[in-house]
């Protein structure tokens, strides 16, 4: 089987619109929470605060031709991907060669478009109005589909949807692809556009951060005594992963390998997690690196905020390590990106590992005594992790753990 290296990465995220700027946001521990005047036209809803991406206007940024088939998700997944592809320095003949793929997810298509398609159609059951081109915006595979339209993918293309797991397990089914022959590169990735109706559905559950609605940059506090759910983000990550031979032929800077990749389903409950399964993913993912628990220096959590969430993956952890192993996540700056989050976190890692640090996990005031004895970072602190894993959790019981390795050659 090929070794699978990383030559690019991009991110758009509320804590930075590249890798350096969410680099000097994590250093700084400067979060991107804020309030959501935008859902105040929502009765009855409880959490009023999200990780929103600010300060960007792509509409301006893209031309027509390559937006006018992509909704608010669509551009953040093509945003991340232009920036990823420009540091691996791909030609259009690599993109276009047939041994290049897409493997990219997302929670949902666009649902602000799905509402503007919606609302004429259900409510006023009339068709004047309605846009041809809407439901490629919010079709579930919008993100794969139009990133493979616009740069001549010719490869495979692999839309991954499950939900808190699509950015990871879009990778891992790219890493599968190149590490198997299939494909010589890959465009991997997930993005999520924020939308009331998200939130809505966490506040039913009962699963949103309420408490702070006044204080936004105190929520989320995952693995706090004092948090009190989750909150939505939004963003994109991507990564162009590619066999490690087809990256030395041509010059490529290489910034890291994918190790190995574990995924598994707890097959017992839609929503709760199971300690078993999040354990078994790690293991999964140990055994095909022929990695010790011993040799990773930095877990990356999942961390939603979420008392059974928090507590579950914690003690998960906890019993595979046997150590205070170095740990913490990065929806405490973001939220919880849900599609996103996987992709964008493993670009967090990447740069930890570039620039020699460890995020600390905001608002970790007190650690809840139910949570797994781990070495939860409580502040910015100087380290040199070389190999690192992140994991990500699901609805459905989905588990993906992801090892990343710090390489120089």
């Amino acid at each position: 089987m090929r070794r699978v290296v990383i030559t690019g990465y991009g991110v758009l995220s509320p804590i930075g619109h590249d890798a350096d700027q969410c680099a000097a946001s994590l250093r700084a521990m400067r979060g991107g929470i804020h309030p959501m005047p935008e859902w105040d036209h929502i009765a009855d809803l409880q959490t009023r605060i999200g990780g929103k991406v600010t300060g960007i206007d792509l509409v301006a940024h893209f031309p027509r031709r390559r937006r006018r088939t992509q909704g608010t998700v669509g551009l953040y997944a093509m945003y991340a991907t232009d920036q990823a592809i420009a540091q691996a320095g791909l030609t259009e003949a690599t993109l276009q060669s047939g041994r290049t793929g897409v493997a990219y997810g997302s929670t949902t298509g666009s649902s602000h478009e799905l509402e503007a398609f919606c609302g004429p159609l259900f409510v006023n059951k009339t068709m004047r109005g309605l846009d041809s081109s809407s439901y490629l915006k919010f079709m579930t595979h919008t993100c794969a589909a139009n990133l493979a339209a616009t740069y001549g993918i010719r490869g495979r293309v692999l839309p991954v949807i499950s939900a808190c797991t699509s950015g990871s397990q879009s990778i891992g089914a790219a890493f599968e692809a190149i590490q198997f022959g299939k494909q010589d590169v890959m465009l991997a990735g997930g993005a999520e556009e924020m939308h009331y109706a998200t939130a809505v559905t966490f506040d039913l559950l009962m699963a949103t951060s309420i408490r702070y609605n006044a204080e936004p940059s105190r929520s989320p506090r995952p693995f706090d005594a004092r948090r009190d759910g989750l909150v939505i983000g939004e963003g994109a990550g991507t990564v162009v992963l590619e066999a490690y031979e087809h990256a030395k032929a041509r010059g490529a800077t290489i910034l890291g390998e994918i190790v190995s990749y574990g995924t598994n389903c707890d097959g017992l409950h839609i929503t709760a997690p199971s300690e078993a399964g999040m354990r078994g993913a790690m293991e999964l993912a140990l055994e095909a690196g022929k990695v010790r628990p011993s040799d990773v220096d930095y877990v990356n959590m999942h961390g939603t905020g979420t008392e059974i969430g928090d507590i579950c993956e914690s003690n998960a952890t906890a019993s595979l390590f046997q150590r205070p192993v170095p740990a913490s996540t990065q929806k405490s700056y973001t939220g919880h990106t849900l599609g996103a989050c996987g992709a964008m976190e493993l670009v967090f890692s990447m740069v930890m590992m570039r620039d020699g640090f460890l995020a600390a996990n905001r608002n970790l005031d007190e650690i809840d005594p139910r949570c797994g004895k781990l070495g939860y970072v409580r502040e910015t602190t100087p380290a040199k992790p070389r190999l690192v894993m992140t994991n990500n959790f699901a609805f459905g019981g989905v588990n993906t753990s992801i090892l990343l390795r710090k390489i120089e050659d």
